[in-house]
């Protein structure tokens, strides 16, 4: 499933870094560097890098809440409203 097109010795990275780097960025495609013909790491752009840590964050929250749904740590909606409605009551009862 890999783009071999997308492959590059790290010899080739090192000689080239900063022409590489900036292909990667303006690319937006992750580059697989290999040592001896073997891949060994991914270079990938800051801003695809972002997105990616943002997308498995969201993915976890969703697998997280999952959990709780299939052990059955929840709670009808209407009862959740009506204690943050309540709490707020008591919040502007203060003032």
């Amino acid at each position: 499933m890999r783009d071999t097109s997308r492959t590059k010795p790290f010899s080739d990275f090192v000689a080239h870094a900063s022409e590489v780097l900036a292909e990667v960025a303006e690319q937006r495609r992750p580059l697989v560097l290999t040592e001896n013909g073997e891949p060994k790491a991914v270079l990938q752009d800051m801003a695809s890098y972002t997105e990616t840590q943002e997308t498995r964050a969201l993915l976890t929250m969703l697998a997280l809440g999952q959990q709780d749904v299939d052990a059955g740590r929840v709670k009808p909606a209407a009862d959740v409203v009506a204690r943050l409605r309540a709490k707020r009551a008591r919040a502007g009862g203060r003032q």
